[in-house]
């Protein structure tokens, strides 16, 4: 699985993003990595963790001291000798900027160099507004939120702004479902750079949420597991031994747009019967609609949130119109269950947090008894306690990366970068896929 490219894999910091440096910068963020990973650790146990010489070591450090990232928290027990003094990440050095870009709504987080949420912001979406009006209103929001935080605006390092895709991965949207045609080809990553000051990465929604599920540092020791993501649309973003899986273009898992209909409805990507086209939010509200259910009328998200309320309390149609989209979302779950042979599918995107109750015994229940591997091992299926923010978490979690990732050298791992994670929040495990 080579990497040809995409953000989390470039090289250098958002400080410098034509990766030229030097063995000095890459040991920095070697040691950055190990100490953040760490918690607390001494300089003696970081030369042995990294197979540095002493020397090297004390100059990162000092260096890191200096820059305000690292600070000396203490001492370690004595075992005879000088007690050895002991390092932490200083984790309000720099903070990020997470934003979900959607016609729905935009939603904003910001995080600090230690992976927490310290500001949240949920604004009205894209709408039919022009591109440029809503960049400017990024912007303009971005710095209200900054501010009512209270953060030093020079400790900010960029933006990851994460929106649906395909992508391109030095600009913006290629391809955008029918509500968003106003934005293909629109230069995104420059507008924005232009309208916030700040250092901009772009990347899929889907693949955000995964890296956002993957930064909450609770998804277990997994070897491959995959966030379904389901907004607007349906996506899903793959981590593979803690790295990205990207293929060529930066746009893997589109499981919305798996044919499942040879002669279905058209879909908005070019084909015929996809997942999307017959069992994503905008196919199921639509349904509701020639039925005659009552929703709101506000859009997707708003209308196919109130049909998931619906369901939930038991009304007839709702509950089956959710139940045939959750079929065919667990047939894609299948699909891609079997082609990466994951361990664990996680549940996000601001769809499912009303809905999932609705989607998590369905998948299961289908994985349990048709992954072909379920005599192997089982797939889990966990709810995200953060779904509605993943993406922006994620897109903030891009940004830090290149602050605390090291810098290889030699060919990419498969995907690009280990990823790195952060809190500490609790999934709800619902089950496991062994069975049949």
């Amino acid at each position: 699985m080579p990497n040809h490219g995409g953000p989390v894999e470039t090289g250098g910091t958002m400080n410098n993003p034509a990766g030229v440096g030097t063995a000095h910068e890459a040991n920095r963020a070697e040691l950055l990595d190990a100490i953040r990973a760490a918690g607390q650790i001494s300089r003696v146990e970081l030369a042995r963790l990294r197979g540095l010489n002493g020397a090297t070591v004390s100059t990162a450090v000092r260096s890191l001291i200096r820059d305000g990232l690292v600070v000396e928290s203490g001492k370690a027990e004595s075992t005879g000798g000088k007690p050895a003094v002991l390092l932490s990440l200083a984790p309000d050095a720099r903070f990020a900027v997470g934003v979900n870009l959607d016609h729905a709504g935009i939603s904003y987080v910001i995080a600090n160099l230690g992976g927490a949420v310290v500001g949240r912001w949920r604004r009205p979406g894209a709408g039919a507004e022009p591109p440029d009006a809503v960049v400017a209103r990024i912007g303009s929001e971005m710095r209200t939120l900054v501010a009512q935080v209270g953060i030093d605006r020079a400790r900010l390092v960029g933006v990851g702004v994460v929106s649906p895709g395909p992508i391109t991965g030095s600009n913006g949207m290629a391809l955008t479902p029918p509500v968003m045609q106003a934005w293909r080809d629109f230069p995104l990553s420059d507008t924005l750079q232009a309208a916030t000051g700040l250092p901009v990465r772009i990347e899929n929604d889907a693949t955000a949420a995964a890296i956002g599920e993957y930064w909450a540092g609770t998804v277990g020791p997994t070897r491959c597991f995959a966030a379904l993501y389901m907004g607007t649309g349906l996506g899903a973003g793959i981590v593979v031994d803690g790295v990205v899986y990207r293929g060529t273009s930066g746009n893997t898992g589109e499981i919305g747009h798996i044919c499942v209909d040879i002669d279905g409805p058209p879909c908005w990507c070019g084909s015929r019967g996809c997942v999307e086209a017959l069992a994503g939010p905008a196919a199921v509200v639509a349904q509701a609609r020639r039925l005659g259910v009552d929703m709101p009328g506000l859009g997707v998200a708003e209308d196919f949130a109130s049909l998931a309320r619906s369901a939930v309390q038991g009304e007839k149609t709702a509950r089956e119109l959710i139940g045939r989209s959750a079929r065919y979302i667990a047939v894609a779950a299948q699909t891609l269950s079997n082609i990466l042979d994951v361990d664990l599918v996680v549940l996000t995107g601001p769809s499912f947090v009303m809905s999932s109750s609705l989607y998590v015994p369905v998948i299961h229940e289908r994985l349990a008894h048709s992954f072909f591997a379920r005599g192997c091992h089982p797939v889990d299926v966990l709810i995200s306690p953060n779904a509605a923010e993943a993406a922006a978490i994620g897109g903030a979690a891009l940004v830090l990366q290149s602050e605390l990732a090291p810098r290889k050298s030699g060919p990419p791992a498969p995907g690009g970068r280990r990823l790195i994670r952060g809190g500490s929040r609790q999934y709800q495990r619902v089950g496991t896929g062994a069975g049949g």
